[in-house]
């Protein structure tokens, strides 16, 4: 008798643990090992990011602000750990300064020749657009907000390659230009395959299919903002990927 009851309470519990992340915003995603959390609620919780470029940060109820003072120049800030080619990463962003700015995300960032974007081989960085986009390092990123002052109101998201800085795909609409509300950002990275939500609405999916260089594996996330831009940023959590299966 023993034996049945564990039987039945194995056979009514292993499909709900099996569940467990499978269906999230639309798509069928199986998270694994939690690779590394960053709550950005004060500085010890960022130790070991790297600042380039004359941004600083400001910690206030549980956020991470980060602003450019007197809106000097633009700025990177990257997370220190190197994430696999797949994965999945989180946080929660918020717009300060809806009059204008521009938000993007680096993701599998790492040297041209494979070395760690850190390596003191490589040419040092300070910000500027170019050095991150067209030199020494390769990357994906995205532009999931997009009100910048020479383009005010664009709205839709990107996704481009470097260090070829090419268009991958032109998504759907990311943060709002003029919203101040907490959003929900997901990144998917499943090697060729990038996918990024805002608040469980897909604005970007794409496969790399290596024709403009390589598919770009594991690397570092990185955060960087326009000299206007004002955000703050809390709960950063980046995930192993087991399955990542659309619906379409």
């Amino acid at each position: 008798m023993r034996f049945f009851s564990l039987l039945f309470l194995a056979f009514i519990c292993v499909p709900a643990l099996a569940q467990k992340n499978v269906r999230d915003f639309g798509e069928y995603i199986n998270k694994g090992e939690l690779l590394y959390r960053a709550d950005m609620s004060e500085p010890a919780s960022v130790d070991g990011w790297v600042m380039e470029g004359p941004g600083v940060l400001a910690f206030d109820n549980g956020w991470m602000q980060m602003y450019s003072p007197g809106e000097e120049m633009h700025h990177v800030f990257w997370c220190p750990e190197d994430f696999p080619d797949a994965f999945v990463a989180e946080w929660e962003a918020q717009n300060l300064n809806p009059e204008a700015g521009l938000v993007i995300v680096f993701l599998a960032a790492s040297g041209e020749g494979g070395q760690d974007i850190f390596d003191p081989g490589l040419p040092s960085r300070d910000g500027t657009f170019d050095q991150y986009t067209q030199g020494k390092i390769r990357s994906y990123h995205i532009s999931y907000y997009a009100n910048a002052a020479h383009n005010p109101g664009r709205g839709h998201a990107n996704l481009r390659k470097n260090n070829t800085f090419t268009l991958l795909q032109e998504g759907g609409d990311g943060i709002p230009t003029r919203s101040t509300k907490i959003h929900k950002v997901r990144l998917i990275k499943d090697r060729a395959h990038i996918a990024m939500y805002v608040d469980g609405r897909k604005v970007i999916d794409y496969i790399d299919d290596g024709s403009n260089k390589p598919v770009l594996g594991a690397g570092k996330i990185g955060f960087r903002q326009m000299k206007w831009t004002r955000f703050q940023y809390r709960n950063f959590k980046v995930w192993s990927l087991n399955t990542y299966l659309t619906q379409d």
